[in-house]
């Protein structure tokens, strides 16, 4: 059986992707809310117990009763509270039933009493309330008899083709410091690491180049060529078939116009004034680069006007598709319900390359014990 994991807030399995796929962790169960994401999950992991309601109704009585499951026979909990009421500072958070999501998370850590927790966040929570918010996290789960851990880690540095960063907070019974798992790649507009062995970040162009170009509208089916690199064989090991969800809505002509005049990494800042759009904040509308990682995508990703999400190439937003590739989804993910489902359950998700490396630094840890 080996560690036994829970999978709290789970979504489509982003956090809990490296326990997942290694033997010596079994996720017994997961809660989350929302059918479609819940759905997702199930699809990917049909040996898991999913509980899809409200985290308020969820307890150690559910998996008592359906698992025979007591206090302290998990070892690992995961879960990443929904960040999207932390991200307004001041009054809105206590009056946000979102904001108590943290509580409900460790209601549930006091309640299951696992060996470690991981609890993962927007970096934006480390200035809330001019650092309170944090402070009370942390006190809050210290009084339990955690010892608590935090840092923040670039999913980038760890093979995603993708600047994300992320507040890793780690609690354990044990005394022992928790140790973060080292970088794997560097970033090489910063120069290059002497004697590191580190590899370079994975680029866009690496992690899509092997997608059909498509246009507004249009949809395909077909890989465009053989895997050209490692990352794109690791997308495709294993998957035969036709590719879902490389598809595009249809944009007017203007906004394909503005799309087809911004250069490589370009803004409408780069483009002729007539072809500007009247409004918006200085990274919408905005082109990613080829040959550097994506920047942070969001539940938008399809949206031109969003934060920078058209493609570097072609004159259209991401597809779902790409979505999952920059997030390190394989080909073979499954994810549920409409266009706006499936990006949803992709831009809200850990990176499964971070989860893989926070997986291996869990079972170090364990294992020293």
């Amino acid at each position: 059986m080996g560690y036994k994991v829970v999978d709290l807030f789970a979504g489509v399995g982003g956090l809990s992707y490296g326990f997942a796929h290694d033997d010596d962790f079994t996720i017994l169960a997961a809660n989350e809310i929302l059918k479609p994401m819940a759905m997702a999950y199930s699809l990917n992991h049909p040996s898991v117990k999913m509980y899809n309601k409200d985290i308020k109704d969820f307890s150690l009585q559910d998996l008592a009763q359906d698992l025979g499951i007591k206090a302290g026979d998990v070892d690992i909990v995961v879960g990443g509270p929904p960040c999207q009421a932390y991200s307004t500072v001041g009054k809105r958070l206590i009056d946000d039933p979102r904001g108590k999501l943290f509580q409900e998370y460790y209601r549930i850590i006091k309640e299951l009493q696992p060996r470690l927790f991981i609890f993962e966040n927007v970096k934006g929570l480390l200035s809330m309330q001019g650092g309170e918010l944090i402070r009370q996290i942390i006190s809050l789960f210290a009084s339990l008899g955690y010892h608590m851990n935090m840092e923040v880690l670039n999913a980038a540095d760890y093979g995603t083709p993708q600047m994300r960063e992320r507040v890793i907070l780690v609690g354990t019974l044990s005394e022992r410091p928790f140790v973060y798992p080292a970088p794997t790649h560097y970033n090489p507009e910063l120069g290059v690491p002497e004697n590191s062995g580190l590899k370079p970040y994975i680029t866009l162009g690496e992690a899509l180049g092997d997608l059909p170009s498509i246009q507004s509208g249009e949809s395909a089916t077909h890989y465009a060529c053989e895997p050209q690199n490692e990352y794109q064989r690791m997308m495709r090991e294993g998957f035969v078939g036709e590719i879902a969800e490389h598809k595009t809505a249809k944009n007017n002509p203007n906004m394909v116009a503005l799309m087809k005049a911004l250069p490589d990494g370009g803004s409408p800042k780069d483009v002729a004034e007539e072809l500007r759009p009247k409004s918006g904040f200085a990274n919408c509308y905005c082109r990613l680069w080829w040959n550097k990682p994506s920047t942070t995508i969001t539940r938008n990703l399809g949206c031109p006007s969003s934060s920078r999400c058209i493609h570097p190439k072609d004159a259209r937003p991401l597809t779902t598709r790409e979505g999952a590739r920059l997030q390190g989804f394989p080909d073979s993910y499954i994810f549920y319900g409409s266009r706006g489902d499936k990006n949803l359950q992709i831009g809200n998700a850990v990176p499964t390359f971070l989860s893989q490396a926070i997986k291996d630094s869990v079972k170090r840890y364990l294992a020293e014990e």
